[in-house]
């Protein structure tokens, strides 16, 4: 009797752990009737801030059809970008939705869906340089002083390419472009979108935008390790989205029309 128990007992609890081994983001939030992505609302056009405090962005929009495509509500999780990992490792949210370009380096932590988008960092100079600098290699120099933003693949391209000059740390991108426009750092470094947005606000205008991507760096949702079911369903959903012209529409009305530059904060 106590055998058959014991038996009974550990069967059980084999299943139990094959069926939470198993059990991926995708399942866990349509079971929970609820998608949580963790994003950091900085990055423009994708995730930002609107005058009424609401998380709006391609990325975002993108998020609410796959919700909706679940059948489940969309939970916007606000963490700075420095946390995106630790939180997804710590369960604070299913996935990270917030211009997560796919590295060597975070692939070791994170399984990445397929690319979304793929963009790359180009260079934002104060107006003094204009004709002086023409090219990102111009400013790896100790005479320069060069602006990121912490913890993105910015800081990462400006310490790899230039290792020469002086470089400072913002939590947000708007820090740094602020510093070169007060004359108090010579260039930024960002993704191509959010530079050429910055480029279009008035507080910017006399900037200077070096054109050409010096990288190249695809966009994606990060998952939890080994969460492979999750994975292929995502992909299938951005492969549905793209055929169907719904990334199509989204991709022009962050990236080709500019009305709702007047709704951010």
């Amino acid at each position: 009797m106590i055998k058959r128990y014991c038996a009974a007992l550990l069967l059980s609890a084999v299943a139990w752990l094959q069926q939470d081994v198993q059990a991926g983001a995708i399942d866990d939030a349509v079971r929970r009737g609820v998608l949580k992505v963790g994003t950091t609302p900085t990055y423009v056009p994708f995730e930002m801030t609107d005058k009424q405090g609401r998380i709006v962005g391609f990325e975002i929009d993108l998020l609410t059809v796959m919700s909706q495509a679940m059948g489940v509500e969309l939970e916007l999780v606000s963490v700075p970008y420095t946390e995106l990992v630790p939180g997804l490792l710590a369960r604070k949210f299913d996935m990270i939705g917030s211009g997560m370009t796919v590295t060597q380096e975070r692939n070791l932590k994170l399984n990445f869906s397929d690319s979304f988008i793929v963009v790359g960092q180009t260079v934002l100079l104060h107006p003094s340089l204009v004709g002086k600098v023409t090219s990102v290699e111009d400013l790896d120099d100790p005479h320069y002083r060069i602006a990121t933003t912490e913890g993105t693949t910015g800081e990462a391209a400006a310490r790899r390419f230039l290792g020469a000059a002086r470089l400072s740390r913002f939590a947000t991108p708007e820090e740094g472009v602020r510093h070169v426009v007060d004359g108090k750092a010579d260039a930024f470094i960002h993704d191509a979108p959010y530079n050429l947005i910055a480029l279009s606000r008035a507080e910017n205008s006399a900037l200077f935008l070096l054109e050409q991507p010096f990288t190249f760096e695809p966009l994606a949702f990060g998952l939890k390790k080994g969460d492979f079911d999750s994975l292929n369903w995502i992909n299938h959903f951005l492969n549905q989205v793209a055929q169907d012209g719904t990334y199509d529409r989204l991709h022009d009305k962050w990236f080709k029309d500019t009305d709702w530059l007047t709704e951010i904060d």
